[in-house]
């Protein structure tokens, strides 16, 4: 089975989502051409990205949906349940506990932090909430290895730190500080304003 590279295994969760959709309607096969035209997809990368996957299709006949559904599961780790902490119940850490897509990926939140009195021993979206004082003890405790950034930038680095010190091996990481963690840690970084920017300048540029 090949490697992938990054926007290829962003592509992933988008072919498992669909595939998932099309074996609930009892489609037997699926074809590179009928998963780029669903997904607005080049044929050609969605090919080669199925030829990785080690499934064999036939040909004019396609792929057989469930061998590919458990390929992603299992490239994607939505075949085993991963531990994740989430610290900062604001308005984005609290739409984040209530995303049910998480949970069909594979990804389970078990705990959430946060600094306020008034958010700390509340059940949200089924995860309890736990001041920021019991992050290390709790990551300990649930064997967790994925934290979810959602803090206030001049608290990432102080919270990002407590995360790595129970034992938190990668980091989601929401706010725009930029961590500085002992080699080895993993950290994704997610921007929603670079996002934005780059969104509304392709609109700019289609409307000229």
């Amino acid at each position: 089975m090949a490697a992938f590279g990054t926007q290829a295994l962003q592509r992933l969760p988008l072919y498992l989502r669909l595939l998932r959709e099309w074996a609930l309607e009892a489609r037997e096969f699926a074809s590179g051409a009928a998963l780029a035209a669903a997904l607005g997809l080049d044929p050609i990368v969605v090919r080669k990205d199925l030829a990785r996957t080690g499934v064999r299709g036939t040909p004019r006949v396609g792929f057989p949906v469930n061998e590919l559904i458990q390929a992603l599961e299992r490239l994607t780790g939505a075949d085993r349940e991963i531990m994740a902490v989430l610290a900062g119940v604001g308005r984005l850490g609290s739409a984040l506990l209530g995303y049910p897509g998480f949970r069909r990926q594979g990804l389970r939140i078990g705990a959430a932090f946060d600094a306020a009195p008034e958010r700390c021993n509340l059940i949200l979206a089924g995860t309890p909430v736990f001041p920021s004082n019991a992050i290390v003890e709790t990551v300990l405790r649930l064997g967790a290895t994925l934290g979810i950034l959602t803090v206030p930038a001049d608290r990432a680095q102080r919270v990002a730190e407590q995360f790595v010190a129970g034992g938190i091996s990668a980091i989601w990481n929401f706010t725009p500080a930029q961590l500085d963690l002992p080699e080895g840690i993993l950290v994704q970084r997610e921007d929603l304003a670079v996002s934005l920017a780059v969104l509304l300048h392709r609109l700019q540029e289609r409307s000229v």
